[in-house]
Formats: C-alpha cells, structure tokens, sequence
C-alpha cells in the first residue's frame, strides 16, 4: 500500500531526496515517487495528488529548489500533511527554496524541513512518525532505529576514548 508520495520538482532532485527514499523503504513504508512541476506541469502535480489520494497516501513529501512552490501547490489540493524539503539551487544557497516552502498562507501549512539530504532523512523520519500514529508495528520500528542510533553514539565514544 502507498502511503507517501514523494514529489521531486525535477530529476536533478532525485540525489539529494534519494536517501528520503531509502529511509522509507527500510522502515517498511510504501510509497511512490515522481517528478512534477507546480509551474510547468500543474495539472500533472494536481492529477498525482488525486490517485496518490484514491490509492492510499496518507502524508506528501515534495521536493524543490528555486521557487519551490511544489510543496504549496500540493498542500492547496489536500487537507493531508505536507512535508517540504528545499532543496538548494541558485546563487542564493537554498535560501530561496526555504522561504518558499516555509512562507505559506493560513491553511495550508506545509512542515518546512532542512535543506537538501538532512531535510530528505528528517522528511521520512516525519512521515514515519505521522503515520505510526495509527500503527504500533511501525512506532516499534521507529523507537528501535533511534536505539540503535543511540547505540551507535556510544560505540563510536568507546572507539574514541577507549571508555564507555
């Protein structure tokens, strides 16, 4: 079953939202990805929404860089959560895409995360969270992925000190 959509504004995305993708896919998450434009193929991104809907996808993931209105044109056609990941593009740095992504009006909320593939990991690790709300499996899943990662804290400290 599909639960998230990832939406990438352009194919030179799919790198940086790569490890999104993977992320996903080792926490058992079905999802679904594809390129859309909210400027140049709008009635594609709002057609991917509807079927994304009708399958299943309970949370959106969109990436883009520059103008970064994808996140925005999707969260006006679904009351579903949005989660944007810019993605840095131009001489600006990202800034742009951030502010894109983040400046949306009363309404629409779109949860604005880092830039590139730290916003891309932190974009599963939220869809994960929203969807293990309703599913215990999957919140188990979460809660031993961050053990695991406190595990690995501490075993790169003892590698370091030689202490625990």
């Amino acid at each position: 079953m599909t639960q998230a959509l990832i939406l990438m504004g352009s194919i030179s995305d799919e790198e940086t939202v790569r490890p999104c993708a993977e992320l996903l896919e080792k926490l058992g998450i079905g999802f679904s990805i594809a390129v859309s434009s909210a400027h140049r193929t709008p009635e594609r991104t709002e057609a991917l929404v509807r079927e994304a809907e009708r399958n299943g996808c309970r949370v959106f993931i969109c990436a883009a860089g520059m103008a970064a209105h994808l996140a925005g044109a999707v969260a006006a056609r679904t009351i579903r959560p949005v989660i944007g990941i810019p993605i840095t593009a131009s001489s600006l740095g990202g800034l742009d895409a951030v502010l894109s992504t983040l400046m949306m009006p009363p309404g629409f909320p779109v949860a604005t995360l880092a830039l590139d593939k730290a916003g891309a990991r932190n974009a599963a690790w939220l869809a994960a969270q929203i969807l293990a709300l309703d599913d215990d499996s999957l919140a188990s899943r979460l809660m031993e992925e961050r053990a695991a990662m406190a595990r690995g804290v501490e075993e790169a400290s003892r590698r370091l000190t030689g202490n625990p």
